[in-house]
């Protein structure tokens, strides 16, 4: 078993694109792209890693080494180039309740056991279910991020130090207003024009790049008073020391984190599968995503011992990566090692840029992340389609992103369950074959939601001796389709009326068959070799 484990573990290692050059070659040209790239993200990470550790209760430190050794791992073994892990908000609002009850020794316990559930996932190659998620929840799920990251920038237009932190998130402060206000509107506005006008000037410097540089440039040469990165707290500290989380070894204690855990890993994959599958989009990748569940397990059981809250794919910092020509894996692990180089000797001068220019960058990402085009098509898809793609935008904003998609799920396939539901229908005609025989040609799939359905289309009364009932046009699914085949059997049965099956499919066969009580002969329709004769005088499911 064990052996089993670790040769599925290394397989999935062994996946494809783990690659660390585009296309066109990693020419002197890529590796300053891809620099440059990472260090715009690096300089996008540091307000949002303080900001959740502060959502989470914890140490600005703790959310920094998430965001450096969870971005570092996953960048090396993700399962898509270009994108960004780290600290994420999605996840620190789940950890906040446990950091207040119990401590955040028992915070990291729990990352390392979400690391543990995340990487059997991978194993498992759970990640491939996310093709289910259908495109109506997709721009949901995009729509409903895009304005979350906004609604995550208004905190910092609040006074510097007028916040307090409650451990249970930054509560309170004061707006700006007057001058300061304007002044902090203004530059955010500049931040934002650099970053349109730039790509026509020139690529050479990442756009979201080259606007933090000039609006910090303006702010520090003129000696501006605005709120700046070093007033939410101090990023200085050492490397993150190995640790193992002082909690005791006990059943209480597994009791406790893991339905913390199980939270946390399933968010945590939700929202880096779903930023996998957006990625893959703008960058033509496909694939990857139980490597990337492998990565993120990894990522979170190390950080775990680290000292670091746990993280995952943050869409917005992806979007920055992707817009400022990051491909390949140099990007990601660039970003987190400059990251670590800000923590261990650049904070002076980190701690000087200012917020305004970090929240221009972030506006932009929102306006790029936003689906416009689904404005438009809302009159254009079927009203339940539209109905999904605005209710998952309002869950995501209210609730979060992992119950948005689940409930975008859900809806979408009893909408598609009451569809196929409502095919269910049959058309009669005399049998070819048996004299005086009628045949219902069965249209549409039988199933739990069309069983019903199925029951009202004969008309046993009125019809003759023989009854061949037909489903070359049609599948049986499920125990519920038994269930209704038998019941409709039953009553000709009462009538002292012959049922015979034709057409069965092979899966559908297989399922009557294991049922038990059939009479099969294959001669009965060469054409199928699986036609099935029903004998009314025993029954499809009597006695089980």
């Amino acid at each position: 078993m064990r052996r089993a484990i670790l040769a599925a573990f290394a397989k999935r290692l062994a996946m494809p694109d783990l690659r660390w050059m585009p296309d066109e070659g990693l020419t002197p040209g890529r590796i300053r792209i891809e620099l440059l790239a990472g260090l715009t993200v690096a300089l996008a990470l540091v307000p949002e890693a303080v900001a959740f550790a502060f959502v989470a209760g914890v140490h600005p430190l703790v959310g920094l080494y998430a965001a450096f050794i969870v971005g570092l791992i996953t960048a090396l073994i993700g399962g898509r180039p270009g994108m960004i892990s780290g600290a994420t908000g999605a996840l620190a609002v789940v950890m906040v309740a446990l950091v207040a009850q119990h401590g955040v020794e028992y915070l990291f316990a729990a990352v390392v056991l979400m690391g543990l559930l995340q990487l059997v996932a991978g194993i498992m190659q759970w990640g491939k279910f996310i093709r289910l998620v259908p495109h109506p929840v997709m721009l949901g799920f995009v729509n409903g991020l895009a304005i979350v990251i906004f609604l995550a920038q208004l905190g910092q237009f609040k006074v510097p130090g007028s916040m307090e932190n409650t451990g249970h998130g930054m509560s309170g402060g004061e707006w700006l207003s007057g001058g300061p206000l304007y002044l902090m509107l203004a530059l955010v506005a500049l931040t934002m024009v650099v970053i349109w006008v730039m790509p026509r000037i020139t690529r050479i410097v990442p756009a979201p790049l080259a606007g933090i540089f000039v609006v910090a440039a303006l702010v520090i040469g003129a000696g501006l008073d605005v709120p700046r990165v070093g007033d939410l707290a101090s990023i200085e500290g050492g490397l993150p020391q190995f640790h193992i989380p002082i909690v005791p070894l006990t059943w209480e204690t597994l009791e406790i984190i893991l339905p913390y855990s199980v939270i946390l890993a399933a968010i945590g994959l939700i929202e880096s599968l779903l930023t996998l599958n957006l990625v893959g989009e703008m960058t033509g990748k496909r694939g990857g995503a139980s490597q990337e569940c492998i990565a993120q397990g990894v990522a979170n059981t190390v950080t775990g011992f680290f000292g670091g809250m746990g993280g995952c794919a943050m869409i917005g910092q992806s979007m920055i990566n992707v817009k400022s020509g990051g491909r390949t894996r140099i990007a990601g692990i660039a970003a987190a090692l400059f990251l670590l180089a800000f923590i261990l000797v650049g904070a002076p001068l980190i701690e000087q840029i200012p917020l305004a220019a970090l929240v221009g960058v972030m506006f932009m990402v929102v306006i790029g992340t936003f689906a416009w085009n689904s404005l438009t098509i809302l009159r254009k898809v079927p009203l339940m389609d539209a109905f999904v793609i605005l209710l998952v935008t309002v869950v995501t904003v209210m609730e979060d992103l992992a119950v948005a998609v689940v409930v975008g799920v859900i809806v979408s396939a009893l909408a598609y369950a009451w569809n196929n539901a409502k095919r269910i229908h049959a058309v009669t005609r005399e049998s070819r074959t048996e004299q005086g025989a009628k045949v219902y040609e069965i249209q549409g799939p039988l199933f739990f939601g069309s069983s019903d359905g199925f029951g009202e289309i004969f008309d046993i009364e009125s019809d003759p001796e023989r009854v061949i009932i037909d489903f070359a046009n049609s599948r049986v699914v499920d125990q519920s389709a038994l269930q209704a085949i038998e019941a409709v059997a039953g009553r000709y049965e009462a009538a002292g009326k012959q049922v015979k099956l034709r057409h069965l499919s092979r899966d559908c066969h297989k399922l009557l068959t294991k049922a038990g009580h059939l009479m099969v002969d294959s001669d009965d329709d060469p054409d199928y070799a699986l036609a099935v004769d029903y004998s009314v005088r025993t029954g499809i499911l009597g006695g089980h």
